[in-house]
């Protein structure tokens, strides 16, 4: 008979695989892969979610990583913009890529529905063959062979058809603009690879479960994977959630002590938050609604592993001062330990300037 896990244990489990039990030393390349790829919709975003999990991480530390392209940033996940290392991108890319063409489609279907998108993307490999250009610059080439096109849905749908990284500067800390396009096969150096999904669940239990199929449609964006966990399942741990779920793992994977976990900032878009179709290990249905909102997700303050608030960090750089606004679902049992990782992060983030933290509640 599986056993059964209450949400206390898998929310210790979720917090000691995601390193936020306490902060690892171990290097940044090391964590990205632990933690398969990590959200990237911002640019400052996996500068926090390593900030938050690795004992003196430093920005230098992944942007450095981006430079000399051992970790790469792209489409991955649920057709999002995400950061891995080089090497599992060559692989994640084609297995999510049936999710980025429906993504495509929701956005550009109606658009793009006379084209020929088997040529769309031969041609757009053909001009961004060993140089790198924007989006809209590589739109605008495209254009010129479709004039009549819809230069956005061109733009978008190579995106979705041609697996391209994002070189920096672009994508690193607090540097945005025009995004570019590079091929991932040129920037890498290898060519991409075609794993069966085994891999990919394997690596996502190992840093989220247990968890169920449904949760891992969610957090890669596949679909119909019922088949691919079944095929595994001799070779996986089975367990139940309170509510008769079935739930996998990877064997002999020993779960935490149930120890105080510490007080943590998580900041939009963690994975963590987006890795369940069930997310009430880390959250209240009704607290999620007031995170998760839209297509948005916003910052969340972890108090004792759960989501006690949303965060949000504001750097005026006329007058130099940062201010971290923490919004509380509830009242703090202590408001010391959250004082003092607000002031770590404002350090980290905003270093020379005057600090402020701000608590309301909700």
């Amino acid at each position: 008979m599986a056993r059964v896990l209450d949400r206390r244990a898998l929310n210790r489990a979720a917090l000691d695989r995601q390193l936020l039990l306490h902060r690892s030393r171990m290097p940044a390349l090391d964590a990205v892969e632990r933690l398969v790829a990590i959200q990237a919709q911002e640019t400052n975003m996996p500068y926090l979610g390593l900030w938050t999990r690795l004992d003196g991480f430093r920005r230098d530390d992944l942007t450095g990583l981006l430079h000399d392209r051992s970790v790469v940033r792209g489409s991955i996940l649920r057709g999002t913009q995400h950061m891995s290392t080089a090497g599992d991108y060559l692989w994640l890319r084609p297995l999510v890529q049936a999710c980025l063409l429906r993504a495509q489609q929701a956005a550009f279907g109606r658009v793009t529905k006379d084209w020929d998108l088997d040529e769309l993307a031969k041609e757009a490999r053909r001009l961004l063959d060993g140089r790198t250009l924007t989006r809209p610059q590589l739109a605008r080439k495209l254009a010129e062979q479709w004039p009549d096109r819809d230069v956005q849905a061109l733009g978008w749908t190579v995106q979705a058809l041609v697996p391209v990284v994002h070189p920096p500067p672009s994508g690193t800390w607090n540097t945005g603009g025009a995004t570019p396009f590079a091929l991932a096969e040129d920037w890498i150096g290898e060519p991409l690879q075609q794993p069966a999904p085994e891999r990919l669940i394997r690596r996502y239990l190992s840093a989220f479960g247990p968890a169920s199929v449904k949760d891992f449609q969610m957090w890669s964006g596949m679909r119909r994977m019922d088949a691919d966990f079944g095929e595994l399942r001799p070779a996986l741990q089975v367990y139940k959630d309170e509510n008769g779920v079935e739930l996998f793992d990877l064997p002999d994977i020993p779960f935490p002590d149930d120890r105080p976990a510490p007080v943590r900032f998580l900041p939009a878009f963690d994975n963590l938050i987006l890795a369940y179709a069930d997310r009430t290990r880390m959250m209240t249905d009704e607290h999620r609604k007031a995170v998760c909102v839209g297509a948005i997700t916003k910052p969340t303050l972890l108090v004792d592993g759960r989501v006690h608030g949303t965060w949000a960090l504001k750097h005026d750089k006329k007058s130099d001062r940062a201010t971290l606004t923490i919004e509380l679902f509830s009242p703090l049992p202590d408001d010391q330990p959250v004082q003092e990782e607000a002031a770590a992060l404002l350090t980290f983030a905003a270093p020379t300037a005057e600090h402020a933290v701000h608590l309301k509640d909700l």
